[in-house]
């Protein structure tokens, strides 16, 4: 019961929204539940009419268990509706008309009508707030996953998100939808069916459910089988499609490599042990319900004992036969849900540890508005850790509006780690950065990158149009200033030559462009942003020379009236800079412009020799 107390308190927030069609639903489940009684009445009613009709008359429900008043309240209740049901059903003996034709090849049918719409109600309105549900939890774990800060997503592969949001989300979706309808039909079912039977015969109904608490060992034993056997499952699932994504993503390195029947045997492994965990599922689901039927007929063997032995009547035996058979299968599909909770409830831990996970970098409750960019940005004592490994330690700079500064080092200086700070996708252990005298702490995420455009080596391209990539920089946006930013970012030209222009979709990262390509759309994303802080991290690092020298002539345009921070690991990218600072090991080493640089014969003219660059030629340059 604790997974589900666990499902159900889970999803009540997202249940309660749609409460109306919840509560028919349930009402229905209820109402379907004790319908079924009515068969094991109307078999014995069909049959006591084939007995004359003397002997039917003394076969009288004697429960000798109800209050008496309830007993003559029931007998009332049935003589009542015999009576009426005497010019619609034949009886042994009496001539039979159109009419008890008519009313004994429709009775049953009536019945079933009856049961089967009321069932059908009851799990559409509980399907329907199920697919909602589950559509809002899904909703929200997206909500959830970009709430929260970038080290939660370097600590985790994508087909953890994939699985959460795919198999969790769909567990849970199915367990609402038949868990929940089962689970509110089918107790009412086996408790309208025993009371029923209570009615015909106490006795009769206390030999035939004597086995049917026993159901509740295999159903148990199975549930628990399934709760391993899920989370082998997810964990499994969840490396299977991290590694699609790696391998389909990166297919021509594999295939320059010839790294395909490595990469296939990876798959092979995972899928054996996928197919073990559903080996192992389908033996635990099979087993349940044989074990049940076997009750369900030693329970109907010993009724059946019993009547020859106490001497009673045929109807009264139809009736219960009829009252056991729809008696175990309930039973059967409470199983059938066990099973639904079982899995479901990994899901569900998953997605409630996805739901209380916090961001590291909080936004806070009431956060300041940052003007307009006017005079300067201040690093100020920063330290920044990544776990236990120092980045940056003791970083002081100033960056007034207008100037222009480059940054290098080495790999692992902290250079990146700078610009992730400046757009605060971390928080300094120490120190603080500031913008015209305001912590960035302070302020809203949206009014602090709202001063900045970003334009990195990892180009991300939407598997939307042109003109809403571009736009992903100013979703207001109009057309007019989307082709404007595309011709100064010198893009105007290859995007008039795709198949539709600016309305031709991309694909996925954009497969139908080249590298330069791509980083001309990411340029023209931060023109068409008009952001006053402008932010490159190594934004020609991946591209060869003809396409570095088409992206630095739009880059260059789109320095000009802004303030730059630039990150590069190809120096000749610095030239134009005012400043350019050495990192070493979270410090700052050197500083100052290109040739002064070069002319102190230090860590950046190291780095200078060994990528060809000398005084000389920088000076000619």
């Amino acid at each position: 019961m604790n997974h589900v107390r666990q499902i159900l308190s889970f999803g009540w927030p997202f249940l309660r929204r749609y409460w109306g069609r919840l509560v028919l639903g349930i009402l229905l489940g209820i109402c379907f539940g004790l319908v079924n009684a009515s068969f094991v009445w109307g078999t014995k009613t069909l049959f006591e009419r084939l007995e004359p009709t003397g002997k039917a008359e003394q076969s009288v429900p004697q429960s000798q268990v109800l209050p008496q008043a309830w007993e003559e309240g029931f007998q009332t209740l049935n003589n009542k509706m015999t009576t009426r049901l005497d010019v619609w059903l034949p009886r042994v003996g009496d001539p039979i008309s159109i009419q008890q034709i008519i009313g004994g090849l429709l009775f049953l049918p009536a019945l079933v009508a009856i049961r089967s719409t009321i069932g059908y109600g009851s799990v559409y309105f509980l399907g329907w707030v199920s697919e909602y549900t589950v559509r809002d939890i899904r909703v929200q774990a997206h909500v959830c996953l970009q709430r929260l800060s970038m080290d939660y997503f370097h600590s985790k592969q994508l087909g953890d998100h994939t699985m959460l949001v795919n198999r969790g989300a769909g567990a849970l979706h199915k367990c609402l939808t038949y868990g929940v309808a089962d689970a509110v039909k089918e107790p009412f079912t086996i408790l309208s069916l025993v009371v029923a039977m209570i009615i015909l015969d106490w006795q009769l109904a206390l030999f035939g459910i004597l086995f049917a608490p026993l159901s509740i060992i295999p159903i148990v034993i199975v549930g628990r089988k399934l709760r391993r056997v899920a989370r082998v499952a997810y964990d499994k699932g969840t490396e299977q499609d991290s590694l699609m994504v790696e391998v389909y993503v990166n297919m021509r390195t594999v295939k320059a490599f010839c790294l395909e029947r490595i990469q296939i045997s990876r798959f092979r492994e995972i899928y054996e042990k996928l197919a073990r965990a559903g080996i192992k599922s389908l033996q635990a689901r099979q087993l349940q319900n044989p074990v049940i039927e076997l009750l369900s007929t030693m329970g109907a063997g010993v009724i059946i004992i019993f009547v020859f032995y106490s001497g009673k009547s045929v109807p009264e035996l139809v009736g219960f036969l009829t009252g056991m058979l729809m008696l175990y299968q309930p039973i059967k599909k409470l199983g059938g849900i066990n099973q639904y909770y079982q899995e479901a409830s990994v899901g569900v831990g998953m997605l409630k540890e996805l739901f209380e996970q916090s961001p590291t970098v909080r936004q806070h409750c009431n956060p300041e508005e940052l003007g307009a960019f006017e005079r300067q940005v201040i690093f100020e004592g920063l330290n920044f850790s990544y776990e236990n490994d120092l980045v940056l330690q003791d970083f002081d700079l100033v960056l007034p509006k207008g100037m222009k500064l480059g940054v290098v080092g080495e790999s692992g200086a902290g250079k990146s780690t700078l610009v992730s700070l400046l757009l605060r996708f971390y928080d300094p252990t120490k120190g603080r950065i500031a913008i015209d005298g305001t912590d960035i702490r302070d302020v809203s995420f949206e009014s602090l990158r709202r001063q900045m455009a970003l334009v990195s080596q990892e180009v991300v391209i939407f598997d939307q149009t042109v003109a809403e990539n571009i736009a992903c920089g100013n979703l207001d946006a109009s057309h007019q200033e989307i082709a404007e930013a595309a011709k100064a970012a010198n893009a105007h030209e290859f995007i008039k030559a795709l198949p539709e222009g600016y309305d031709t979709r991309l694909g996925e990262q954009g497969t139908r462009l080249s590298g330069g390509q791509r980083q001309r759309i990411a340029i023209a994303r931060a023109f068409v942003r008009q952001a006053p802080i402008l932010v490159l991290d190594e934004a020609t690092a991946s591209l060869d020379s003809k396409a570095e020298a088409e992206v630095q002539a739009a880059i260059d345009r789109l320095e000009q009236g802004r303030t730059v921070l630039c990150v590069a690991h190809r120096l000749s990218t610095l030239r134009r800079m005012d400043k350019i600072i050495v990192l070493e090991q979270g410090r700052v080493v050197e500083s100052g412009s290109f040739e002064e640089l070069l002319k102190k014969d230090g860590a950046f003219a190291e780095m200078a020799r060994k990528q060809g660059l000398t005084g000389e030629s920088s000076s000619g340059g």
